[in-house]
């Protein structure tokens, strides 16, 4: 007997594993499940995750995507939100969505463009990702080359940096080499779920007009 997939249930919160899938039929899921739904897919050598995120992870996604957008335009560094786009080499047999990401240096390459194929198109400069739930696993992104990513857990901020092919964690961003990120983003992530985003971000714009002035960086948080 075989299922659809509009018979598949996968509550948030909770992941589906779906093995022994070569490139097309992830492909004919990934066209099947459009672009106009909750999941995010992980696709790995003939495995597909589909997880669905709960409310929490989508509140800690959307504050910190804000955070570096707004970080990025303070500091005058043309960049690209690409936000949740599936990044897929099929020579590679992989395929990721993060839950957002940013092409920074490599901006101009994606300036129009509607799809992205990494057999071809740069990886974005930084990937972010809310590990509440569930936990990303490095593989995706370290085979599709992407330079810097973000690991967003109950302990905060992780940044790992894409060495010689292999993830090195690091205490600083080189995307903002001069600012302490993730003292930043441990702060007002916190302090937005116990006093609402609305202040946790008035709180961040206070600490930038305070901290930055021009190329001039203080790097205590107070």
């Amino acid at each position: 007997m075989q299922l659809a997939l509009e018979q598949i249930i996968v509550n948030p919160g909770q992941q589906l594993l779906l093995k022994e899938l070569n490139w097309q039929k992830f492909e004919t899921i990934l066209s099947e499940l459009g672009e106009s739904r909750a999941s995010r897919l992980s696709y790995s050598n003939g495995i597909l995750e589909i997880m669905v995120p709960l409310p929490e992870h989508e509140k800690d996604k959307e504050i910190i995507s804000y955070m570096v957008q707004f970080l990025l335009e303070v500091l005058n560094i043309d960049f690209e939100p690409l936000g949740s786009t599936t990044f897929k080499n099929e020579r590679m047999n992989q395929a990721v969505e993060p839950d957002a990401c940013f092409y920074i240096k490599n901006y101009q390459a994606v300036i129009g463009k509607n799809r992205l194929n990494l057999e071809s198109d740069p990886p974005p400069d930084l990937v972010l990702e809310i590990d509440i739930t569930s936990r990303t696993y490095l593989d995706n992104y370290r085979q599709l080359g992407v330079p810097e990513l973000w690991r967003y857990t109950q302990s905060g901020l992780q940044i790992n940096l894409l060495q010689e092919g292999e993830y090195i964690e690091s205490l600083s961003s080189p995307n903002f080499p001069q600012i302490p990120i993730i003292e930043l983003i441990n702060q007002f992530v916190k302090q937005s779920q116990q006093l609402g985003r609305s202040e946790a971000i008035r709180n961040f714009k206070n600490w930038l007009t305070e901290n930055i002035d021009g190329s001039s960086l203080l790097v205590m948080v107070r």
